[in-house]
């Protein structure tokens, strides 16, 4: 992938070096909000079993144990160095990469869906940080949260690719970058509070866990939309680059994730999608480079 042309973008608050606090507060019991760390080890285990998104069972456990989350607390001088651009090649990449989509859907967005894009902004961290949906945390993996608008990226997630998953290429690391940012679309689109209304008042959890296949989906065709446009007006990418986004979609799918896990696979637990889905759907996206083909709840198939 030819990332260096990519215009690195200003919208990246860099974290990193601050600890696993993220500089500027605590956190009770060394834990998200009012959890203790024994009650997050559990948490992450249940996530690595049943692929639901950790950051969505903290807030649920903080519920139940009568934890609050607290607002995030940063004097100016730390606000300020966070603004700084990354020096480093991982941070230099992830910035890029954040432009270059930031480019494609100001865009497409508006002449695809008559709605503007307003840009997300990308967390780098190590570790550990708050967000407004809780704390994040390495093991949690890439996430977005439409409560702050923000993409939360540990980059040592990258490493945790090439050696726990066998995947590796910068286009498989855009393509997670670029997932998390369909999700953001999908915020900008209004999409992600309706879906989140019809999960609450799901008849079932399966049901609920379809409506976030669907949503997963919807981000991984959305991160095909974004490789399209962006290969026809920059022509950085190349057949084994969409291979690399393909092993990517196909290592992080809810099957092989769960056979590695418990030896088995529960589709009625899925909440991302299975390995094909995920491949099928990115490929539908970056064939069309339409938004409108990534309806993934119209669709015959899932």
């Amino acid at each position: 992938m030819r990332w260096d042309d990519f215009r690195a973008s200003e919208n990246v608050e860099d974290r990193r070096g601050e600890g696993g606090g993220g500089g500027g507060f605590g956190f009770p019991g060394g834990g998200a909000g009012g959890l203790g760390i024994g009650a997050i080890v559990i948490v992450l285990l249940i996530s690595w079993v049943t692929g639901i998104n950790p950051a969505i069972l903290m807030g649920g456990a903080e519920q139940i144990t009568g934890g609050r989350q607290r607002e995030e607390r940063v004097d100016p001088e730390t606000q300020a160095k966070r603004r700084q651009a990354p020096t480093d090649q991982t941070g230099q990449f992830a910035a890029k990469i954040l432009g270059n989509t930031e480019d494609v859907w100001k865009e497409i967005l508006p002449n695809q869906t008559g709605r503007q894009y307003t840009p997300t902004t990308m967390v780098l961290y190590q570790g550990g940080t708050r967000s407004g949906c809780g704390q994040a945390q390495a093991a949690m993996g890439p996430f977005y949260c439409p409560l702050d608008k923000k993409v939360y990226l540990d980059t040592g997630f990258f490493q945790e690719m090439r050696t726990k998953f066998g995947v590796k290429g910068d286009f498989a690391y855009a393509y997670v970058i670029a997932h998390e940012v369909g999700h953001h679309v999908q915020d900008v689109l209004g999409i992600l509070g309706k879906v989140d209304s019809r999960k609450q008042s799901a008849d079932s959890e399966r049901e609920a866990n379809q409506l976030s296949v669907r949503v997963e989906l919807m981000a991984d065709c959305l991160a095909g939309v974004w490789a399209k446009n962006s290969n026809d007006r920059w022509n950085s990418l190349d057949q084994s680059d969409i291979q690399e986004a393909l092993n990517a979609a196909s290592a992080i799918g809810d099957d092989k994730l769960q056979e590695k896990a418990q030896g088995y696979a529960v589709p009625d637990s899925f909440t991302h999608g299975s390995s094909e889905q995920r491949m099928r759907w990115f490929l539908t996206g970056y064939k069309s480079g339409q938004t409108k083909s990534c309806d993934t709840f119209r669709a015959a198939r899932n």
